[in-house]
Protein backbone atom coordinates (compact mmCIF):
# COMPACT_ATOMS: atom_id res chain seq x y z
CA UNK A 1 0.00 0.00 0.00
CA UNK A 2 1.18 3.30 -0.65
CA UNK A 3 0.49 6.46 0.74
CA UNK A 4 0.43 10.14 -0.17
CA UNK A 5 3.62 11.23 1.03
CA UNK A 6 5.26 8.06 -1.25
CA UNK A 7 3.20 8.99 -4.49
CA UNK A 8 3.78 13.04 -4.61
CA UNK A 9 6.92 13.56 -3.41
CA UNK A 10 8.65 10.85 -5.49
CA UNK A 11 10.52 13.31 -7.63
CA UNK A 12 12.17 10.18 -8.70
CA UNK A 13 9.55 7.76 -10.14
CA UNK A 14 10.81 4.91 -7.85
CA UNK A 15 6.98 4.35 -7.05
CA UNK A 16 5.78 3.73 -10.10
CA UNK A 17 2.58 6.09 -9.64
CA UNK A 18 2.48 9.62 -10.49
CA UNK A 19 -0.60 11.33 -9.37
CA UNK A 20 -1.82 13.76 -11.95
CA UNK A 21 -4.00 16.76 -11.23
CA UNK A 22 -7.81 14.71 -11.14
CA UNK A 23 -5.97 12.18 -8.88
CA UNK A 24 -4.85 14.77 -6.57
CA UNK A 25 -8.16 16.77 -6.13
CA UNK A 26 -9.68 13.14 -5.50
CA UNK A 27 -6.90 12.50 -2.81
CA UNK A 28 -7.78 15.95 -1.20
CA UNK A 29 -11.55 15.36 -0.96
CA UNK A 30 -11.46 11.43 0.26
CA UNK A 31 -9.11 12.57 3.17
CA UNK A 32 -11.42 15.96 3.79
CA UNK A 33 -14.45 13.35 3.71
CA UNK A 34 -13.03 11.27 6.29
CA UNK A 35 -12.05 14.31 8.51
CA UNK A 36 -15.71 15.87 8.56
CA UNK A 37 -16.80 12.23 9.25
CA UNK A 38 -14.58 12.26 12.35
CA UNK A 39 -15.60 15.84 13.08
CA UNK A 40 -19.36 15.97 12.98
CA UNK A 41 -20.28 12.38 12.89
CA UNK A 42 -18.85 10.22 15.33
CA UNK A 43 -19.86 10.18 19.19
CA UNK A 44 -18.02 11.75 20.37
CA UNK A 45 -15.99 13.41 17.86
CA UNK A 46 -12.64 12.88 17.32
CA UNK A 47 -9.62 15.25 16.64
CA UNK A 48 -6.94 13.32 15.15
CA UNK A 49 -4.14 15.58 15.61
CA UNK A 50 -1.87 14.17 13.02
CA UNK A 51 -3.21 14.82 9.63
CA UNK A 52 0.04 14.71 7.23
CA UNK A 53 0.95 12.83 4.08
CA UNK A 54 2.11 9.96 5.32
CA UNK A 55 -1.03 8.84 7.40
CA UNK A 56 -3.65 9.34 3.85
CA UNK A 57 -2.53 5.66 2.56
CA UNK A 58 -3.62 5.03 -0.93
CA UNK A 59 -5.94 1.94 -1.86
CA UNK A 60 -5.03 0.01 -5.27
CA UNK A 61 -7.65 2.63 -6.75
CA UNK A 62 -5.54 5.41 -5.68
CA UNK A 63 -8.63 5.90 -3.39
CA UNK A 64 -7.17 8.18 -0.14
CA UNK A 65 -8.27 7.18 3.58
CA UNK A 66 -7.32 8.44 7.03
CA UNK A 67 -4.92 6.34 8.75
CA UNK A 68 -2.83 6.42 12.40
CA UNK A 69 -5.40 7.02 15.38
CA UNK A 70 -2.50 6.48 17.50
CA UNK A 71 -2.37 10.04 19.09
CA UNK A 72 -6.13 10.71 18.04
CA UNK A 73 -8.40 13.03 20.89
CA UNK A 74 -12.00 12.47 21.49
CA UNK A 75 -13.89 15.60 22.41
CA UNK A 76 -15.87 14.76 25.26
CA UNK A 77 -19.35 15.77 25.68
CA UNK A 78 -19.61 19.40 24.29
CA UNK A 79 -15.91 20.24 24.60
CA UNK A 80 -14.84 22.55 21.79
CA UNK A 81 -11.56 22.79 22.95
CA UNK A 82 -8.60 20.62 24.78
CA UNK A 83 -5.81 21.54 27.02
CA UNK A 84 -3.11 19.13 26.28
CA UNK A 85 -0.34 19.21 28.86
CA UNK A 86 1.89 17.17 26.50
CA UNK A 87 2.25 17.95 22.47
CA UNK A 88 1.57 15.74 20.03
CA UNK A 89 1.85 16.03 16.34
CA UNK A 90 4.41 16.54 13.56
CA UNK A 91 6.51 19.81 12.91
CA UNK A 92 5.54 21.34 9.74
CA UNK A 93 2.12 19.93 9.82
CA UNK A 94 1.32 21.15 13.60
CA UNK A 95 -1.20 23.99 14.21
CA UNK A 96 0.93 27.00 15.45
CA UNK A 97 -2.08 28.16 18.01
CA UNK A 98 -2.31 24.61 19.12
CA UNK A 99 1.88 24.50 19.64
CA UNK A 100 2.24 27.76 21.93
CA UNK A 101 -1.01 27.30 23.88
CA UNK A 102 -1.71 24.01 24.09
CA UNK A 103 -5.42 24.39 22.98
CA UNK A 104 -6.80 21.72 20.82
CA UNK A 105 -9.89 21.91 18.52
CA UNK A 106 -11.34 20.91 15.35
CA UNK A 107 -9.77 23.33 13.83
CA UNK A 108 -5.91 22.43 14.72
CA UNK A 109 -7.10 19.37 11.88
CA UNK A 110 -8.31 22.18 9.43
CA UNK A 111 -4.67 23.18 9.77
CA UNK A 112 -3.01 19.93 9.27
CA UNK A 113 -5.09 19.66 5.97
CA UNK A 114 -4.05 23.35 4.45
CA UNK A 115 -0.55 22.30 4.82
CA UNK A 116 -1.61 18.66 2.87
CA UNK A 117 -3.11 20.44 0.61
CA UNK A 118 0.16 22.58 -0.50
CA UNK A 119 1.92 19.35 -0.42
CA UNK A 120 -0.48 18.09 -3.55
CA UNK A 121 0.10 21.15 -5.65
CA UNK A 122 3.72 21.80 -4.92
CA UNK A 123 5.61 18.53 -4.44
CA UNK A 124 7.45 19.33 -1.75
CA UNK A 125 7.87 18.59 1.84
CA UNK A 126 5.90 21.20 4.51
CA UNK A 127 9.54 21.99 5.58
CA UNK A 128 12.51 21.74 3.29
CA UNK A 129 15.81 22.66 3.59
CA UNK A 130 14.79 25.21 6.87
CA UNK A 131 12.23 26.99 4.78
CA UNK A 132 7.87 26.48 5.57
CA UNK A 133 5.99 25.98 2.61
CA UNK A 134 3.15 28.10 4.41
CA UNK A 135 5.32 30.79 5.13
CA UNK A 136 6.59 30.69 1.04
CA UNK A 137 3.19 30.81 -0.37
CA UNK A 138 2.04 33.09 2.07
CA UNK A 139 4.69 36.10 0.84
CA UNK A 140 4.66 34.93 -2.90
CA UNK A 141 0.88 34.77 -3.24
CA UNK A 142 -0.44 37.67 -5.74
CA UNK A 143 -4.10 37.44 -6.04
CA UNK A 144 -3.90 39.87 -8.98
CA UNK A 145 -1.66 37.58 -10.93
CA UNK A 146 -2.13 34.46 -12.78
CA UNK A 147 -2.12 31.24 -10.52
CA UNK A 148 -1.51 33.58 -7.80
CA UNK A 149 1.92 34.44 -8.64
CA UNK A 150 2.51 30.92 -7.24
CA UNK A 151 4.53 28.97 -10.99
CA UNK A 152 7.82 28.52 -9.29
CA UNK A 153 5.84 26.33 -6.04
CA UNK A 154 3.08 24.07 -8.48
CA UNK A 155 4.59 20.62 -9.49
CA UNK A 156 4.43 20.77 -12.88
CA UNK A 157 3.08 17.53 -13.40
CA UNK A 158 -0.49 18.93 -12.23
CA UNK A 159 -0.37 20.19 -15.55
CA UNK A 160 1.19 23.67 -15.71
CA UNK A 161 1.09 25.62 -19.03
CA UNK A 162 -2.49 24.49 -19.66
CA UNK A 163 -5.72 25.94 -18.51
CA UNK A 164 -5.96 24.93 -14.64
CA UNK A 165 -9.60 25.79 -13.81
CA UNK A 166 -9.61 26.09 -10.20
CA UNK A 167 -6.76 26.15 -8.83
CA UNK A 168 -6.59 29.37 -7.35
CA UNK A 169 -9.48 28.91 -5.52
CA UNK A 170 -8.40 24.84 -4.02
CA UNK A 171 -4.76 27.61 -3.55
CA UNK A 172 -7.05 29.79 -1.64
CA UNK A 173 -8.90 27.11 0.58
CA UNK A 174 -5.62 25.84 1.28
CA UNK A 175 -4.42 29.18 2.99
CA UNK A 176 -7.55 29.71 4.82
CA UNK A 177 -6.90 26.24 6.26
CA UNK A 178 -3.52 27.56 7.61
CA UNK A 179 -5.27 31.03 8.88
CA UNK A 180 -3.28 31.69 12.16
CA UNK A 181 -6.57 32.53 14.09
CA UNK A 182 -8.75 29.17 14.18
CA UNK A 183 -11.76 30.89 13.90
CA UNK A 184 -10.18 32.24 10.68
CA UNK A 185 -10.40 28.61 8.89
CA UNK A 186 -13.43 26.57 7.81
CA UNK A 187 -14.97 23.21 9.63
CA UNK A 188 -14.03 20.48 7.32
CA UNK A 189 -18.00 19.56 6.09
CA UNK A 190 -17.22 23.62 4.72
CA UNK A 191 -13.79 21.93 3.08
CA UNK A 192 -15.33 19.04 1.53
CA UNK A 193 -18.10 20.83 -0.13
CA UNK A 194 -15.46 23.82 -1.36
CA UNK A 195 -13.29 20.83 -2.68
CA UNK A 196 -16.55 19.26 -4.30
CA UNK A 197 -17.32 22.93 -6.17
CA UNK A 198 -13.53 23.01 -7.43
CA UNK A 199 -13.60 19.94 -8.92
CA UNK A 200 -16.95 20.74 -10.97
CA UNK A 201 -15.40 23.75 -11.75
CA UNK A 202 -12.66 21.81 -13.29
CA UNK A 203 -15.05 19.56 -15.22
CA UNK A 204 -14.29 17.06 -12.94
CA UNK A 205 -17.37 14.42 -12.09
CA UNK A 206 -16.65 13.51 -8.39
CA UNK A 207 -18.99 11.33 -8.23
CA UNK A 208 -18.12 9.40 -11.18
CA UNK A 209 -14.64 9.02 -9.69
CA UNK A 210 -15.58 7.46 -6.73
CA UNK A 211 -15.50 3.86 -5.67
CA UNK A 212 -17.83 1.63 -3.45
CA UNK A 213 -15.51 2.50 -0.66
CA UNK A 214 -15.76 5.92 -0.46
CA UNK A 215 -18.93 7.30 -0.02
CA UNK A 216 -20.29 10.57 -0.83
CA UNK A 217 -20.62 13.17 2.00
CA UNK A 218 -24.32 13.27 1.54
CA UNK A 219 -24.36 9.46 2.31
CA UNK A 220 -22.33 10.30 5.19
CA UNK A 221 -24.28 13.21 6.55
CA UNK A 222 -27.22 10.41 6.01
CA UNK A 223 -25.67 7.76 8.29
CA UNK A 224 -25.22 5.31 5.90
CA UNK A 225 -21.77 4.72 6.72
CA UNK A 226 -20.57 2.83 10.03
CA UNK A 227 -17.43 3.73 12.22
CA UNK A 228 -15.92 1.90 13.62
CA UNK A 229 -15.51 -0.69 10.94
CA UNK A 230 -14.67 -4.16 12.28
CA UNK A 231 -13.13 -5.99 9.71
CA UNK A 232 -9.94 -3.63 9.70
CA UNK A 233 -10.15 -2.22 6.65
CA UNK A 234 -11.14 0.83 4.71
CA UNK A 235 -14.43 2.14 6.03
CA UNK A 236 -16.43 4.00 3.64
CA UNK A 237 -16.34 7.07 5.49
CA UNK A 238 -12.58 8.00 4.33
CA UNK A 239 -11.31 6.15 7.24
CA UNK A 240 -8.70 3.75 7.60
CA UNK A 241 -8.99 1.19 10.43
CA UNK A 242 -5.86 -1.25 10.81
CA UNK A 243 -6.32 -4.44 11.83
Amino acid sequence: MKNTNDVVNDVTGKSGIRLDRMRRLNVALDAAKGLAYLHEFVNPPIIHRDIKSKNIPLDESLNAKVSDFGISKSMIDSESSHVITQLKGTMGYMDPKYYMTHQLTKKSDAYSFGVLMLELITARKPIEHGKYIVREVQEKMDKAKDLYNLHEFLDPAIGLGTTLKGLEKFVGLAMRCVKEAGSDRPMMAEVVKEIENIMELAGLNFNANSTPTSASYEEISNGSSHYPNSSGTFDSSGVYLPR
